[in-house]
């Protein structure tokens, strides 16, 4: 059980606080709603330049990190397609300075041209390195704008087009910030070794003059049930052929979430999953297979990938992969390897929440979502799914309709 305080400033800033005196730190962890999700068509990427530019200095710090590391912090951050997390642990004796420099970037960004150069150029590198440069790293550049033809989700978070953080100008920079970094924008969690009363005290202090703006209100198109069957090929020096096949799914709050993140695991999470003691083991089609949900917040997807054996078709993997799928839907499953699923999800659960700094993250993305309890009920979410849920999923979302393909060839 995760226990937490909750309180929200007059400009709209969610505070979230969770002790835990076992721990000598302190983290700071402050969630903005805002992803690649939320960028227009013809300017992506711009939620995670923005990612490197809150570390290019405020109007009053310029040296973030060098200002966390006087006092023996450590800080980073991630972007996703449906927000952008910033964190830092310190001495919880320091909990002030994290306070101090979270927020004066939230009030005043240095919108430096040459911090702006800098970073771009930092990004369009890593777009070259992990997307372009790297075998199978533009898949997703590939597969997303098939699986997904209206909802934003159609390019990763790096954005769909390098020219469009080439040519990113100052305005529009500007006025991402403005429209996005705000504190009814923001959920702040404070854990760890802190108390409530400081942590309240904190907050008022530094962020409370901050002030919020106009209201954000996000109406993004939704995706329509995919009705055929989509796949596109191509070719690059890679190690070996390999298949993706992508269904469609809930999002991670929506009903039958839960039951179709076990029916993946059921099918290819580790060694003993069906598809691998098969396709890898027993029919030597596949070097290694796996499948995973993507977790997004709107409906997503559950993808199955793998490498192929030298020699193996394409088409004769993506056969065998329905091949198993049908079975599973017409023989149905054992009691057995749905107690393995489930402990094997509760497992990783209970191990994540060891660290402090992934129940502060959990704590602020249930509060986004507006129901920070969620954090104490994904286990009973889990253990309630029962053996006609993942039948009904599979019949529901694993049909070759609701499947965008991409079979990827060695040159």
């Amino acid at each position: 059980m995760v226990k937490y305080e909750k309180f929200r400033l007059d400009n709209g800033l969610q505070v979230i606080v969770h002790e835990d005196h076992d721990v000598q730190v302190a983290v700071i962890n402050i969630l903005y709603d805002v992803g690649s999700r939320d960028e227009s068509p013809d300017k992506t990427g711009f939620a995670h330049l923005f990612e490197h530019l809150m570390f290019g200095g405020s109007l009053n710090i310029p040296d973030y990190d060098g200002e966390l590391q006087k006092v023996g912090g450590e800080n980073n951050a991630f972007t996703s397609p449906d927000i952008t997390n910033y964190y830092m642990t310190l001495p919880s004796h320091s909990l002030e300075t994290g306070f101090w420099l979270e927020s004066d970037r939230m009030l005043a960004l240095n919108f430096n041209p040459d911090v702006l150069e800098v970073q771009r150029k930092v990004v369009i590198e890593e777009f070259k390195q992990r997307y372009l440069n790297q075998p199978y790293g533009d898949v997703w550049l590939k597969l997303r704008p098939v699986a997904y033809h209206h909802h934003p989700y159609q390019w990763p978070t790096i954005g769909k087009d390098i020219s469009h953080i080439e040519h990113a100008t100052m305005e529009q920079v500007r006025s991402f910030f403005y429209k996005h970094y705000r504190p009814d924008q923001a959920i702040l969690v404070v854990a760890g070794n802190v108390h409530t009363q400081e942590v309240r005290e904190l907050a008022e202090k530094w962020f409370g003059p901050i002030p919020s703006g106009e209201g954000y209100q996000r109406q993004l198109p939704a995706e329509p049930p995919q009705t055929e069957y989509r796949r596109i090929d191509c070719s690059a020096e890679v190690p070996a052929e390999a298949l993706y096949l992508c269904f469609h799914v809930p999002g991670r709050y929506d009903a039958g979430y839960y039951a179709a993140d076990l029916l993946g695991d059921i099918l290819g999470r580790g060694k003993s999953s069906r598809l691998h003691k098969v396709l890898v083991h027993e029919k030597k089609l596949f070097s290694g297979i796996n499948a995973y949900m993507t977790g997004s917040l709107d409906p997503g997807l559950l993808v199955i990938s793998g490498q192929l054996t030298p020699g193996t078709r394409t088409d004769d993997a993506e056969a065998a992969v329905f091949e198993m799928i049908n079975h599973l839907i017409d023989q149905g499953i054992t009691e057995e390897e749905l107690d393995k699923v489930k402990n094997q999800a509760e497992s990783t659960l209970v191990f994540g929440e060891v660290e402090v700094l992934n129940r502060a993250m959990n704590l602020a993305i249930h509060t986004l979502h507006g129901n920070t309890e969620e954090i104490n009920l994904e286990v009973d979410h889990i253990r309630n799914v029962q053996m006609n849920h993942i039948l009904e999923s599979a019949k529901k979302y694993l049909t070759k309709n609701n499947c965008s393909a991409l079979h990827y060839h060695n040159a």
